[in-house]
């Protein structure tokens, strides 16, 4: 499978053709129901000269107009994924990829659909009530919707109906936090749990406390002694690795009221 590692993951910087970010994600409102998204471009694109964060922007917008119109089923999120998938896929059409995770707050059940590493948890009383698992085909390179250049070969390529799906009921006082691996190669379960106390006790603020994460996650992303869960991994497959892993970090903290 080493045709695939061009499409590997990798971190983006400012150094790269001024571009802040491959991370996108949307926030979105239909009546009674709350969906919210993040997807994390593949930044192996970028030795092409692609833009990775286009691929990503662009999804999460279509997932966007969708939700706004009322155009998607609430209770299955892959479909969601799918018709924002085609509709990227029209012109102008971006080369690239992305991991995508979207989750669906609607009466008083949470709906997912994870592909690739990004991922979500939802915390009650203090405690792990779920976390999805990240899907890999191996060692960081994650399933992916792909655009790739025309006649291209030797891509990873997945499609929407692949994404994990599931769905739990929840209750007021669950927090659910969705991100990109940015944050999970970075933060322990202990790590977030420790953040997210303060927001248990209500002695923080939602913005407060996502405010706290990503900088935590940046932080130890940085720290050469942090033995990160991305470091961690790295080492199950054989690599010699240590401290975080620089990477976009975007996230969504939701409260359930």
């Amino acid at each position: 499978m080493s045709h695939f590692k061009d499409m590997q993951k990798g971190p983006s910087t400012v150094l790269d053709s001024g571009v802040y970010g491959d991370d996108a994600c949307f926030i979105s409102r239909f009546k009674n129901t709350f969906v919210v998204g993040v997807a994390d471009g593949v930044g192996g694109w970028r030795k092409y000269g692609i833009d990775p964060s286009q691929f990503s922007r662009k999804l999460m917008r279509e997932c966007e107009k969708r939700v706004n119109s009322g155009d998607f089923d609430p209770k299955r999120p892959e479909t969601l994924l799918e018709k924002a998938f085609k509709a990227t896929a029209e012109s102008p059409r971006p080369v690239g990829s992305s991991t995508a995770c979207v989750l669906v707050v609607h009466q008083e059940m949470l709906y997912s659909a994870n592909l690739g590493d990004s991922g979500f948890m939802v915390v009650r009383d203090g405690r792990v009530l779920t976390k999805s698992e990240e899907q890999v085909h191996y060692f960081n390179a994650p399933f992916q919707l792909t655009l790739p250049p025309e006649g291209y070969r030797g891509f990873i390529g997945d499609t929407p109906d692949l994404a994990d799906k599931s769905e739990i009921r929840v209750q007021k006082g669950d927090i659910v936090l969705l991100a990109t691996d940015g944050l999970w190669d970075n933060l322990t379960e202990q790590h977030v749990l420790e953040q997210l106390r303060p927001l248990i006790e209500e002695k923080a603020t939602v913005q407060e406390v996502c405010n706290a994460l990503a900088l935590t996650a940046r932080r130890l992303s940085f720290d050469v002694t942090h033995n990160s869960p991305f470091a961690v991994k790295a080492r199950e497959n054989g690599l010699s690795a240590a401290g975080g892993k620089p990477d976009d970090i975007t996230l969504v903290l939701l409260l359930i009221a």
